[in-house]
């Protein structure tokens, strides 16, 4: 089990009528530019539905990532309203490990998580609810995107070049454009928490547990202040695709290690046997540039292969350490019910 302080028991429960409650997850930092609107909207969304009798609660949980500004002292006051509950982490952990504990927190018969820069807006959370709702073999329903607004080329030719190679690479059919923005059942929420492995891929983990998963499509908008926190080429996203992502659901780089080093060196040998057949029948053999640019090419290769052994090797390593994947500093607002 993830190493979560006071961790309350997760329910074993799976009611999809009116008295249905529904948890949200907001893993964040550095969103005070944005956390006021978020909630007005967000409650807006579950008042209409409580109004018409689709629900009878919710509970909305805000992640707290160690941010530096503004955002924890405007949950705080908003925690008498008893809908919002707040966790701090210790340090930074990133958004799946975040999810992941704000997940173990939740007690609704669903749980929908996304993420707080209001690009996936929270309006989409009634048809999630209502496919959940409708479809009782249901466990997850994905939003898809059809158009990304405020999003340069550059980064959505990236975005889709990542996602296609993760289909190609992966074991787990995972839906083009589908990104943190979710809502899984109760079954799979309990499902998803009982995971291990550091480095969690949140969005590989739901997919990887199977059952029925729906997808519901949208047009997602650009942020509604402020500046992402996750830029296309940065370290933290090449980082994470690799380790994260590839490495945990994918051993092609080592197959495609294991290609090259038998296709080269069948080349190598090819190429021996053509140079002992030249020299035999008198012929000029090339001189020390051929050889040269032979041992740069093959010492290339084996370079590669040893860094794709060598990113596998750490993960093993990073696993057999044990070591939690998030450490909370404090929760708040837990003491509340969800509200009603």
């Amino acid at each position: 089990m993830l190493f979560a302080a006071t961790t309350p028991a997760l329910p074993d429960r799976d009611c999809r009528d009116h008295r249905a409650v529904i948890s949200v997850v907001f893993s964040f930092w550095n969103e005070e530019e944005v956390l006021e609107e978020l909630l007005r909207r967000v409650r807006a969304v579950f008042a209409d539905l409580i109004t018409i009798g689709e629900i009878s609660g919710y509970e909305l949980i805000f992640v707290n990532d160690a941010s530096t500004d503004r955002s924890e002292a405007i949950l705080r006051r908003e925690l008498p309203r008893g809908d919002t509950r707040l966790i701090n982490m210790s340090r930074n952990f990133g958004v799946s490990p975040c999810v992941l504990a704000g997940m173990l927190h939740a007690q609704g018969d669903a749980v929908v998580y996304l993420d707080a820069d209001l690009q996936d807006p929270p309006e989409l959370i009634p048809q999630l609810v209502k496919v959940w709702k409708s479809r009782p073999d249901v466990d997850v329903v994905h939003t898809v995107r059809r158009s990304r607004a405020g999003e340069t080329r550059l980064k959505l030719a990236i975005t889709r070049l990542g996602y296609r190679i993760l289909r190609m690479v992966s074991t787990i059919d995972l839906p083009l454009e589908a990104g943190d923005f979710k809502l899984l059942s109760r079954r799979a929420v309990n499902l998803v928490t009982q995971f291990q492995e550091k480095r969690p891929f949140l969005r590989g983990l739901v997919c990887w547990i199977g059952f029925k998963q729906e997808r519901v499509f949208y047009d997602r908008q650009p942020r509604h202040s402020g500046k992402t926190k996750f830029r296309v080429l940065g370290l933290k996203v090449i980082r994470n695709f690799i380790d994260s992502a590839v490495v945990s659901f994918s051993d092609v780089p080592l197959k495609l290690a294991t290609a090259l080093g038998l296709t080269f060196s069948a080349a190598a040998f090819v190429y021996l046997l053509w140079m002992l057949l030249a020299w035999l029948g008198g012929r000029e053999v090339a001189g020390w540039s051929a050889t040269l640019v032979a041992v740069l090419f093959l010492g290339g290769v084996q370079l590669v292969s040893v860094g794709v052994l060598g990113t596998y090797i750490a993960s093993i390593f990073l696993e057999t350490k044990g070591r939690p994947n998030f450490i909370i500093r404090e929760c708040a607002g837990f003491n509340s019910p969800p509200e009603e």
